[in-house]
């Protein structure tokens, strides 16, 4: 395990005070990587999901794992839910022995925090892994529903508030779109669009998906993954992994507005300003894609399933984000500091 001190981790621009940071390794699974926890609610477990990913260092690994555990507090806040943020990262193995031992050995490091941590799949992690991990944790959500499922049509309502913002109507059937990224979420999205876009323009780093997205949706454009930021479009949608939005990238942007499915979209706060400089208007990520996040504390709080009661507080987004909209307007403020302040009143209460 690295080095790395706790006056060290203090030092680090991602550390925010973060409640817990515990490193997790068993050799005998090829087990590395951390569980760390941003802010808890006495009343509540802290919730973040395990993404299993390639990472140069451990202290890589960590930095990604304060990063999103921060972020999923923000996310929590202004979904209106009483959850801490927390998260839980795994560097991938050069290879498996077994990738079910590897599972078995991270459910007994979520058990030993006895409940204080709930979580689910992210990028690395599939459903039928959501099953194994079940079968020795019961710290374990995302089995009843589909945050996928959930996370897209959060992403819908965002764009429909953010084109109402811009062209007074929330409809798509004129408007233009370019989607980076089309796993999950990304594809997901697609999927919602594709019948009522005027154009949409995708890339992804996979060649066999695209090709495979091309069969199912004749209609879209594909692009490199660097034309992606350069299409002249109504609403531009990150939907890979993290800071595709950084100083480079955000000079070649055509787009009116960003309104997308991954997380940590910013390379820093100072992007979300240089954004709001240059006249994009920016739908701050963690209020956009909290419905995965509202569908597995809605799973977590009650037993039997409703798609009504998950799709009405995935509804909340809309004002949630109108409200930011205004408030940048009023103030003449970026949206992302804007929205940064709502939650911190919020979670800082805990």
């Amino acid at each position: 395990m690295t080095d790395i001190t706790q006056k060290e981790i203090e030092k680090l621009e991602e550390f925010d005070n973060h409640k817990l940071i515990r490193p997790i390794k068993k050799s005998g699974s090829n087990l590395l990587g951390f569980i760390v926890i941003h802010r808890e609610n006495p009343k509540m477990p802290s919730f973040g999901a395990t993404r299993v990913c390639k990472y140069d260092s451990e202290l890589d690994a960590l930095k990604d794992a304060l990063r999103l555990s921060k972020l999923m507090s923000y996310k929590a806040a202004l979904a209106g839910l009483p959850c801490g943020g927390a998260k839980g990262v795994i560097m991938k193995p050069g290879f498996f022995q077994s990738k079910k031992k590897l599972l078995y050995s991270y459910a007994e490091e979520v058990n030993n925090l006895k409940g204080k941590f709930i979580t689910g799949t992210d990028a690395g992690l599939q459903q039928k892994d959501l099953l194994v991990l079940r079968e020795k944790s019961p710290y374990i959500v995302g089995l009843h529903t589909s945050a996928t499922k959930f996370t897209g049509l959060g992403i819908l309502y965002s764009i429909e508030v953010t084109l109402e913002e811009l062209f007074g109507s929330k409809s798509l059937s004129e408007r233009t779109f370019a989607i980076q990224g089309l796993g999950k979420v990304g594809g997901e999205l697609l999927h919602l669009i594709y019948n009522d876009a005027k154009k949409i323009f995708v890339s992804d780093i996979d060649k066999k998906l695209l090709l495979k997205i091309k069969r199912e949706f004749p209609k879209v454009e594909i692009v490199s993954k660097d034309e992606i930021y350069e299409q002249k479009v109504d609403i531009f949608s990150p939907c890979a992994l993290s800071h595709s939005l950084n100083s480079e990238s955000i000079e070649k942007l055509a787009c009116k507005a960003i309104v997308g499915g991954a997380n940590n979209q910013l390379k820093s706060e100072k992007i979300g300003e240089k954004l709001f400089q240059k006249g994009i208007l920016y739908a701050p990520d963690y209020v956009v894609n909290a419905g995965g996040l509202i569908t597995v504390v809605d799973e977590f709080e009650h037993k039997v399933h409703s798609e009504g009661r998950v799709t009405e507080r995935v509804l909340g987004i809309k004002k949630t984000l109108k409200n930011i909209f205004e408030e940048s307007s009023k103030q003449k403020r970026a949206t992302n500091l804007i929205a940064n302040e709502m939650a911190e009143k919020i979670f800082d209460k805990y």
